[in-house]
């Protein structure tokens, strides 16, 4: 599984596939932080975490999409069937890298809350420390933070499965924005759905549905269990994706 992992971790490095997503994703994240701040006027951290959730659903494809539908294409894919390496090391090797790449830009573009550090620390000196201070502000960023790490490391499961079925890049890329775009519409939609067995089981399928507590600073197991189980959940049919294609 290292070599894999090492392999796939440098080949983002050799194309230009890692530089155009690491550039984007810490723009974006720039962008978005001066816009969220400016708009609100405060250092509040809810709309930049939320829009960032967005991009993600187009970004993150970038990572996924080339995984294994770029070894069917290049005819490698036998040579990794073949390898002295078992299927769930092969596919834990491939999204252990992704993940490395995304967790690493996402805890790079934290330097983008800096400011607002200073922000509070001002305010606190000023005496308005009861309304502002840096306290909330911490858990609030970490747990926003770590709600968003889950939520990607759900999202590159799934990108790495919809990669698999497929020998085209685009077309993995298109169908996994697709579906993460479907998992997203669904928490929007139902909020304004009233039947409750409805709201029940859609809850259930929506990913951002266990957000809502690491958006208040909460660290929630319930939720950690739940982003585990999805990327589990996906991982495995990827696995069985290929233990199928290795006896055919």
């Amino acid at each position: 599984m290292l070599a894999i992992y090492c392999k796939e971790l440098r080949s983002y490095f050799i194309n230009a596939v890692g530089y155009v997503y690491s550039g984007i994703f810490l723009a974006l994240a720039a962008l978005l932080c001066c816009f969220t701040t400016i708009k609100s006027a405060s250092y509040s951290t809810s709309a930049y975490f939320t829009y960032l959730i967005f991009a993600m659903v187009v970004l993150i494809p970038l990572l996924t999409m080339r995984l294994f539908a770029e070894e069917r294409k290049l005819r490698t894919e036998q040579l990794l069937l073949t390898a002295p390496v078992s299927l769930t090391g092969m596919v834990l090797g491939k999204f252990f890298a992704a993940f490395t790449l995304f967790v690493t830009t996402v805890i790079i573009s934290c330097i983008n809350f800096f400011p607002l550090y200073a922000v509070a620390v001002v305010e606190r000196n000023n005496g308005s420390y009861s309304t502002t201070h840096i306290g909330p502000v911490t858990s609030e960023i970490v747990g926003r933070t770590i709600g968003v790490i889950l939520i990607g490391a759900a999202f590159i499961a799934i990108g790495l499965f919809i990669s698999a079925l497929t020998e085209n890049q685009l077309s993995a890329a298109v169908i996994t924005i697709a579906v993460l775009a479907g998992t997203v519409a669904l928490s929007l939609a139902n909020q304004y759905i009233n039947v409750y067995a409805i709201r029940f089981v859609l809850d259930w399928l929506c990913i951002l549905g266990r957000y809502a507590n690491f958006s208040y600073g909460m660290f929630d197991w319930s939720a950690l269990l739940y982003y585990f189980s999805i990327s589990s959940v996906f991982l495995f049919l990827t696995i069985r994706v290929y233990d199928r294609r290795r006896w055919n």
